[in-house]
C-alpha cells in the first residue's frame, strides 16, 4: 500500500494481526516506511525511540484526526468513527487537513 502526500509516494505496511498492531513502530531506530493499523482507534507511543506523525481516518480514508510530531510516552485515547490509524515518520504530513481524503494506492 502507498499513500500520497504532496505528490510524494510513501510506502505503507498494513497491520491487521493483533500482535503486530500492538508493536506498531515501537523500538524502531529509523522509520523507513509508515504503517497502517486496521480497525484501530487509539494508540500509545510508549517505548518509541522517536516522535511520529499520526493520521486517523474512517473506512473511506477521510481524515478525522491529525497528530504532528507526537512525542514519546503519549496516549491517543479511543476516537469515534476511526477505522485506520497511520503511523508515519515525523514531518511526513505537513499539509494534510481534517475532513479531506487521504490518497491511497493498494
Amino acid at each position: 500500500m502507498k499513500i500520497y502526500v504532496k505528490q510524494k509516494k510513501i510506502p505503507i505496511r498494513k497491520y491487521k494481526n493483533p500482535f503486530l498492531k500492538a508493536l506498531g513502530l515501537m523500538g524502531k531506530k529509523k522509520i523507513q516506511e509508515g504503517i497502517v493499523l486496521v480497525r484501530c482507534n487509539s494508540i500509545h507511543t510508549f517505548f518509541m525511540r522517536q516522535n511520529i506523525d499520526v493520521v486517523m481516518t474512517d473506512k473511506n480514508y477521510k481524515i478525522l484526526y491529525i497528530y504532528k510530531n507526537l512525542k514519546k510516552n503519549k496516549i491517543i485515547w479511543p476516537k469515534k468513527k476511526v477505522y485506520y490509524t497511520f503511523e508515519l515518520s515525523k514531518g511526513t504530513i505537513p499539509d494534510l487537513k481534517i475532513n479531506t481524503y487521504l490518497k491511497t494506492e493498494d
